[in-house]
């Protein structure tokens, strides 16, 4: 059976069910997400009906045990962007929305790109990113936190955000022993992670960064790589009208985990990123547009290098 043979099913994933639509025989099931019973039998309806391809929305988190339990089951599993799917019904005219129709859309959206390929199931990546991802999360409160420090507060606030922040700065190296065991005892992490630090402004935090968020460098082309951190300018053009060009979508967290390392590289610790950002900051671009630009030079060479499996090299590596 040829991918495009392949008999597809729209999943929408709730927290307490999920409900599937198959629209090729239509037909519809609900199951509930918080028994395994309820994935068994979901399981014994898709093999009813051939399926060999499920697709669902990302759902914050909630999608990942049934990901996980169909995969296991022999089925390819792909998750989407739930803006994209939404964005297409919409353009079908599909207004409304309710979690059935939800699922149909899904399944119609999987059918008409179904050359997209689905996920790898990668459990060790999976970890990775759960990781890093929640290390980022505490991060990021850590900063709301000391943002707040500036601010006159009474002694009793102060008193609760200065142990909460020595509770974070626990729980952060905590996190962050655990993944630098973890890249340590995988060999591709740990190539990886050498390949990245050997970057000039890049540390052990950015390749914790990358390796979670960005499995795909050394995989995929240089256009996609910056697509997928979301730094890939797009035109916005029509007849005579020359738009300007804009970042949109990719990895968002990813991309912020990166900046300020990127702002480092471009106007510290990085002579080759510097000199290209001097260069562009010479020539009238705001430094935001500047740093963006380098952020996807950047992410462009990594992915070079990551697919090579060579380490940061100035003279190979100059930015025109």
């Amino acid at each position: 059976m040829t991918q495009d043979d392949l008999v597809v099913v729209g999943i929408d994933v709730a927290k307490d069910k999920i409900d599937a639509c198959i629209r090729t025989v239509t037909e519809r099931k609900t199951c509930p997400t918080t028994t395994a019973a309820g994935r068994r039998s979901l399981i014994a309806w898709l093999r009813k009906h051939q399926v060999g391809k499920a697709v669902m929305e990302a759902s914050g988190g909630y999608e990942r045990v049934w990901a996980k339990a169909l995969r296991q089951a022999g089925l390819e599993v792909r998750i989407v962007d739930p803006k994209r799917v939404r964005h297409f019904a919409e353009s079908a005219g599909r207004l409304a929305k309710n979690d059935k129709i939800d699922a149909e859309m899904i399944s119609w959206f999987a059918e008409t790109f179904g050359e997209a390929p689905s996920q790898v199931d990668n459990p060790a990546h999976e970890e990775m990113k759960a990781l890093v991802k929640g290390r980022q999360g505490l991060l990021d409160v850590r900063a709301r936190l000391e943002m707040q420090k500036e601010h006159e507060a009474p002694a009793l606030v102060q008193k609760a955000r200065a142990r909460l922040l020595k509770k974070l700065a626990d729980e952060i190296a905590a996190l962050e022993t655990a993944i630098a065991a973890t890249i340590k005892t995988t060999p591709d992490f740990a190539k990886r992670a050498e390949i990245i630090q050997s970057v000039p402004g890049f540390a052990e935090g950015t390749a914790m960064a990358l390796l979670g968020g960005l499995p795909e460098l050394g995989q995929v082309s240089d256009e996609v790589a910056a697509a997928l951190m979301g730094v890939a300018p797009y035109d916005d053009d029509s007849g005579k009208r020359r738009g300007e060009r804009c970042i949109k979508g990719g990895r968002r967290w990813v991309r912020n985990a990166l900046y300020m390392p990127c702002v480092g590289a471009a106007t510290l610790n990085n002579p080759v990123f510097k000199a290209f950002y001097e260069r562009l900051i010479a020539k009238g671009k705001p430094p935001k547009v500047a740093i963006v630009a380098c952020m996807r030079k950047l992410i462009i060479i990594l992915n070079t290098m990551i697919a090579r499996g060579e380490t940061w090299d100035p003279k190979k590596y100059r930015v025109a």
